[in-house]
């Protein structure tokens, strides 16, 4: 997958989608008329947008995700992590942790991550 960058308005716009996904177009204008004050033409030139970017298709009249947004989210950490921290996630971890300590909720949860993911 391209490195794919939303603004803050079409992640809010692509969240509403997949919140609700497949929907009809026209109920998508209704969706973003209450949710995002917009108006029809602002709705479609958001989607087709989105639709440049590979992330939705708007196919008879039904908007749907071409990616989920697990995917998506998990594609944009992975390409915060390179980005920032040199694609190292314990230098990540070591920053996130910098600042708060985990709990031992958490510190179980990422030693079940790790161990589910771990390479043989």
């Amino acid at each position: 997958m391209d490195k794919i960058r939303l603004t803050e308005m079409e992640t809010k716009f692509a969240d509403l989608i997949w919140s609700h996904e497949p929907v009809p177009s026209g109920d998508l204008v209704k969706l973003c008329e209450s949710e995002l004050i917009w108006k029809k033409s602002t709705t479609y030139t958001m989607l087709k947008r989105l639709e440049s970017k590979g992330i939705f298709k708007n196919k008879e009249g039904v908007v749907a995700a071409l990616i989920s947004k697990d995917d998506f989210y998990a594609q944009q950490s992975k390409q915060f992590v390179e980005e920032t921290f040199q694609g190292s996630l314990p230098k990540f971890l070591a920053a996130f942790t910098r600042s708060r300590k985990l709990s031992d909720t958490e510190i179980d949860e990422f030693l079940k991550v790790i161990q589910d993911h771990k390479e043989e």
